[in-house]
């Protein structure tokens, strides 16, 4: 079953966010390192992070292998977050899910 989560802005006092097209607004967790990703204009697609997580070289992604991990993704300022840091640049995901619905993740 899909997790989904919805933005939520963590903001601190006085700094105000734009909603920019490309800012997440909601993703799911699926199956296989993948994720179902909208964006605020309306964009929406997979993003598949299974080479990137099972790569020797996935760095800080290498954690969200547990897929335990992996399924905490949430949204922080239109962005795809994880609980230990990792992140993926939303302007990045919108590009490549808006021209090709689905995105693998290079490693």
């Amino acid at each position: 079953m899909p997790i989904e989560t919805v933005a939520q802005e963590h903001r601190p006092t006085g700094v105000t966010t734009a909603a920019a097209p490309w800012r997440v607004r909601a993703v799911s967790a699926l199956p296989g390192y993948r994720l179902s990703v909208t964006c605020n204009d309306g964009i929406s697609g997979i993003v598949d992070m299974s080479r990137l997580v099972a790569s020797e070289t996935a760095g800080i992604y290498a954690v969200l292998k547990d897929e335990e991990i992996f399924n905490q993704v949430g949204i922080e300022l239109g962005a795809l977050t994880w609980p230990n840091g990792a992140d993926l640049d939303p302007e990045w995901v919108h590009q490549e899910i808006g021209e090709n619905k689905t995105w693998s993740v290079p490693d």
